[in-house]
């Protein structure tokens, strides 16, 4: 059986192998890492590493598809984003619930938005359901996210934190989800309203996307856990 090889200019399938090896070397620092963190940061630090993960065994099907026929449905991203971005919105949620008072109600609300939000993009992105319609509905609740994190719950208790680490980390993750997370409802709006043919140049765009959408994502938990947990042993 002949194996698909990687030619020395197919930039799309380097980005794809860097994109694995990458999130495979996180994935363990993130478990590894939990060893290091007190037992409430342990949850985020976790969640962290199931989504990267997920990002692992997706990201390696989909650069098998590639090398096999020069493309990639659009179905292999978003098998790994319907579940590695809402785990990396509940990772968020118990980011802030270890440093204040969050409600429960809150937990479910952004894990059923965030399943919804990535299910409707791809709905439209597939033409199952009415583009625009289906465009709209997924970044509406991309801004309801968005909302929460700038004026909720989780905002009001990381501003009531006394270490300087938690605010520095949030602000950080605040700062992933508004800025790099744009990345996917661009590309939607790109391949559901314009002409364009991904020849692999969106795949590009995803993956090197993901060492700041999820791997950066994940030490940035693990970074804060480490520094709130040493703060925490210090201060009792």
């Amino acid at each position: 059986m002949n194996n698909p090889l990687m030619q020395t200019i197919d930039l799309v399938g380097a980005s794809y192998s860097a994109a694995l090896m990458g999130m495979l070397a996180t994935t363990l620092l993130l478990f590894i890492g939990t060893a290091w963190v007190r037992r409430g940061w342990k949850i985020p630090v976790t969640l962290c590493a199931i989504a990267t993960l997920v990002g692992v065994v997706s990201l390696y099907e989909a650069r098998l598809v590639w090398l096999a026929q020069s493309q990639v449905p659009l179905v292999y991203h978003y098998v790994g984003w319907i579940i590695s971005l809402p785990v990396l919105v509940t990772a968020i949620y118990f980011f802030a619930r270890n440093v204040g008072p969050v409600s429960v109600s809150l937990f479910w609300r952004l894990l059923i938005v965030s399943v919804l939000m990535v299910l409707f993009r791809y709905l439209g992105e597939a033409g199952i359901v009415y583009s625009t319609l289906a465009f709209l509905i997924s970044l509406a609740f991309w801004l309801y996210v968005l909302g929460e994190l700038f004026f909720g719950q989780m905002e009001e208790a990381i501003s009531k934190s006394t270490l300087a680490s938690t605010k520095r980390g949030y602000f950080w993750l605040r700062l992933i989800v508004t800025i790099g997370w744009a990345v996917y409802p661009l590309g939607s709006f790109v391949i559901s309203f314009s002409a364009y043919t991904d020849t692999g140049g969106l795949s590009v765009a995803y993956n090197i996307g993901a060492f700041v959408n999820l791997m950066a994502f994940g030490l940035t938990v693990l970074t804060t856990a480490m520094m709130a947990s040493q703060g925490e042993e210090n201060a009792s």
